[in-house]
């Protein structure tokens, strides 16, 4: 990745591999990763008691389910892709199993709530049309309309 700084390597690698894997277009996981802009290790208590984690800043509330295999707030909070293999499975859920258009289901990774859904919608449109220009130069590919 030439025009990349080294710290943003891993989360665009790691993005473009994991939406790959779960089917998903890369430019909404990097503009994910963009806006939620977490860092391994890092910790973000929400007012609701739960906290995000990690790189992909994952939400422990989803973690209780993912407990029976074997997965914890440990593992989401380490450095390398595993966070982002699991945040774009939980965007493939969603984008496979919520109501609304694609902006709206994705923007649900972060909040159901609509005001908050909303705002971040309006985010990650701008931030993903810039992540698909940046790889369609980077790939050479032209884009749609």
């Amino acid at each position: 990745m030439v025009d990349l700084p080294p710290d943003m390597q891993e989360r665009v690698v790691c993005s473009i591999i994991a939406a790959v894997k779960y089917e998903i277009p890369a430019n909404i996981l990097l503009a994910i990763a963009e806006i939620e802009g977490g860092k391994p290790g890092q910790w973000v208590q929400n007012n609701n008691g739960t906290h995000d984690v990690g790189s992909m800043q994952f939400n422990t509330a989803y973690l209780q389910d993912l407990s029976k295999y074997g997965i914890n707030a440990d593992h989401v909070a380490q450095s390398g892709c595993y966070a982002y293999d699991l945040a774009a499975w939980r965007i493939r859920q969603h984008i496979k199993n919520d109501q609304g258009d694609t902006w709206t289901k994705a923007a649900n990774y972060h909040s159901r709530t609509t005001e908050y859904n909303a705002r971040y919608r309006v985010d990650l449109i701008a931030k993903a049309a810039k992540w698909a220009d940046w790889l369609g130069e980077l790939f050479h590919m032209k884009r749609e309309p």
